[in-house]
């Protein structure tokens, strides 16, 4: 999606000015947009429609998530009991009580030969203890099964590992698509003034690009974070600068303790310290304690914890979400802002209205592309090569180092830009022979 060429289809190519990286920009710009607006199109479509997912869920699955208010509920060691006995096969992972008088008691399990990150869940009416249904959930949010489809549809095109290189593509290209658009657009914004043809395509691409410019990027850092190769290098700078979310310890002085508690005393407990709805209870492993924390992932984010101890009760410690590291709490907030969870319907209408955005400009950059094309060509053509060479070596270290570098960090995006450069070079090659085979044969 070249921002533009400024060289007229039929006009001879203007050499570049020593020492300028606008022509380098203008020419990689083009590559990556041709080459990875595909892979941007299908994050595009895929986002917008998981980023409205939760309110989907809710009506689809209405009758498992939902009942009538009552006034007495069960405990949750009978709610318990009911869907261990729905799902006999699964081990008892943890239990999020209806955080409001309407919602089911969802009791999870894993269960073997479940998909990574997916767990079976049982829906009981806490009023009667009715088992309202058995569905396999996804992640820590548990997203109901459409939601976690259509994220593995985002993630990876339910392609598996391999799928996931097309998301870590896209995610890679898309902040170096922008910031190139916008050093090339606002470089040269006061020379447009042609309201037709390509000019207007130009116009209406790099305003949106203007527009929308800043949460692709916060999209394309985020969503990094997912990636395969990418995201396993953000993790261990994260871990190595001490990043990492916390956890409330929970270790017992023993090593085996016979729980005499249940998660209703544990869930008792909990509400002494503040930790209000919603909560999931995670139940006591070998010499472990009870662990309650609030999940809420809207504004303002509920993240406190509470370790539980299981012979008495006891509150053992406490983590507020206060006391995070700021880079943790930055990262909690830029996932679920992602993911559409942190500012309700109004975060979720800005990433749809965006992603539009990013669908429209990538039509443009290829409507641009189409336009440009000189007679008797079916397809436009990329800014005039050779400006790399052009490059003073004390422009072109840096910038190769810093190739280097962004490619090391992120492998896949590292491996494309060696792709375009390749084909690049295989094109010219091409092109040089060809002339060389007119001149020989006087034609």
């Amino acid at each position: 999606m070249t921002t533009d060429d400024l060289v007229h289809p039929t006009a001879p190519p203007a050499a570049p000015a020593r020492g300028t990286l606008r022509p380098v920009l203008l020419r990689l710009h083009f590559y990556a947009g041709i080459l990875v607006g595909p892979f941007l199109l299908v994050a595009a479509i895929t986002g917008v429609l998981y980023v409205f997912a939760p309110q989907l869920e809710q009506v689809v699955y209405d009758h498992e998530l939902h009942v009538p208010a009552g006034t007495t509920a069960r405990t949750l060691a009978a709610q318990v009991a009911t869907a261990e006995a729905a799902v006999p096969e699964g081990t008892l992972y943890s239990v999020r009580p209806g955080p409001t008088a309407t919602d089911t008691t969802q009791v999870v399990f894993t269960v073997d030969g479940l998909r990574e990150s997916y767990y079976r869940t049982a829906f009981v009416n806490p009023y009667d203890g009715e088992l309202r249904g058995v569905l396999d959930t996804y992640g820590s949010s548990g997203a109901m099964p459409i939601r976690g489809w259509l994220d593995t549809l985002h993630r990876n095109l339910h392609l598996g590992d391999f799928g996931r290189l097309y998301s870590e593509l896209a995610a890679s290209w898309l902040a170096v698509v922008v910031a190139g658009g916008l050093v090339l657009w606002w470089g040269r914004r006061r020379r447009r003034r042609a309201a037709t043809g390509r000019a207007r395509t130009l116009s209406w691409h790099a305003t949106t690009g203007t527009w929308v410019a800043l949460v692709l990027f916060f999209l394309a850092a985020t969503g990094l974070t997912w990636s395969q190769f990418a995201g396993q290098n953000i993790a261990e700078v994260r871990a190595a600068l001490s990043w990492q979310t916390p956890s409330v310890p929970s270790k017992l002085p023993a090593a085996d303790v016979d729980p005499a508690v249940g998660f209703d005393e544990a869930l008792a407990a909990a509400r002494t310290v503040g930790l209000d709805n919603p909560v999931e209870i995670t139940p006591p492993a070998a010499g472990r304690a009870y662990v309650v924390k609030q999940i809420q992932r809207s504004w303002p984010e509920k993240q406190d914890a509470a370790a539980i101890d299981p012979r008495t009760s006891e509150v053992l410690s406490v983590l507020r979400f206060e006391d995070w590291p700021l880079a943790a709490k930055l990262a909690r907030w830029g996932i679920d802002a992602h993911m559409g969870l942190l500012f309700g319907l109004g975060n979720q209408i800005v990433l749809a209205v965006v992603m539009a955005g990013l669908i429209a400009l990538i039509g443009w950059g290829y409507r641009m592309w189409w336009q440009r094309r000189p007679a008797g060509r079916a397809l436009g053509r990329p800014y005039p090569r050779g400006t790399l060479r052009r490059l003073p070596r004390r422009v072109l270290v840096p910038l190769a180092a810093a190739g280097i570098v962004a490619g090391w960090f992120a492998p896949v995006f590292g491996l494309s830009l060696l792709g375009f450069l390749l084909l690049d070079g295989f094109l010219g090659w091409r092109a040089h022979r060809a002339g060389t085979a007119v001149t020989s044969t006087g034609a």
